[in-house]
């Protein structure tokens, strides 16, 4: 009997999710769901804008700054950035 390995969701996203919440994400969330180090984390953001999507910047107390999708675009730009 062939078992299936379940497909696992890529950074991307992971990291859209994450924006997605309705609280955001910090770069240090990001970083830590992706491992990704946070110039790293930071140029992923500049990409999705460059695919439309629109990113709100909100400063968090202590927290830092949190970053949330607020628009995204058509659904072609979606998949193609997952």
């Amino acid at each position: 009997m062939p078992t299936t390995k379940p497909k696992t969701q890529t950074k991307s996203a992971t990291v859209i999710a994450l924006l997605n919440r309705g609280k955001g994400a910090t770069l240090g969330d990001i970083c830590k769901a992706t491992k990704w180090r946070t110039h790293s984390a930071r140029a992923f953001l500049t990409g999705l804008r460059k695919k439309g999507f629109t990113i709100t910047r909100e400063q968090r107390g202590d927290d830092g700054t949190a970053y949330r999708i607020t628009q995204n675009p058509d659904q072609s730009a979606i998949q193609a950035a997952s």
